[in-house]
């Protein structure tokens, strides 16, 4: 008898309306900018990650975090759209990194930092995009 107390329960709380989180009620209520971190002139990419092996064969993984640092509004709008292609490229730099990346030795955050300010300079066809490194990881 209370079983079927508890399952009346249930469903009645299921079929009430969920109260509405405060971030919703701004996206409800226009407000579509979110909020980025590093500023304005940042432009956050997505970890990018490449396939190691490590000792005895086992597979491992490279993780890079980076971003852009573009301080002109129009270059910064050339950059928002580029995103995929500079993202495609920062991946095929990592991958051919990671594959080639001895077991047991350490990223070298400087020769990928280079790597991919080059990569980020050939595909915008001028300079003014700064690439910032955040984390390297390689597990």
């Amino acid at each position: 008898m209370r079983r079927r107390d508890l399952l009346t329960l249930i469903a009645l709380a299921c079929a009430l309306p969920a109260p509405v989180a405060a971030g919703e009620e701004k996206k409800k209520s226009g407000g579509d900018e979110k909020k980025k971190s590093g500023g304005e002139d940042y432009i956050p990419i997505s970890p990018i990650t490449g396939t190691t092996t490590k000792s005895r064969g086992r597979r491992g993984v490279l993780s890079v975090d980076c971003g852009l640092q573009v301080s002109d509004p129009k270059l910064r709008d050339f950059v928002n759209k580029s995103l995929p292609r500079l993202r495609a490229a920062y991946v095929q730099v990592i991958q051919v990194y990671a594959a080639g990346l001895p077991s047991g030795s350490e990223p070298n955050a400087e020769y990928i930092g280079q790597s991919l300010q080059r990569q980020t300079d050939l595909l915008l066809k001028r300079p003014g995009a700064k690439l910032l490194l955040g984390a390297i990881v390689a597990n």
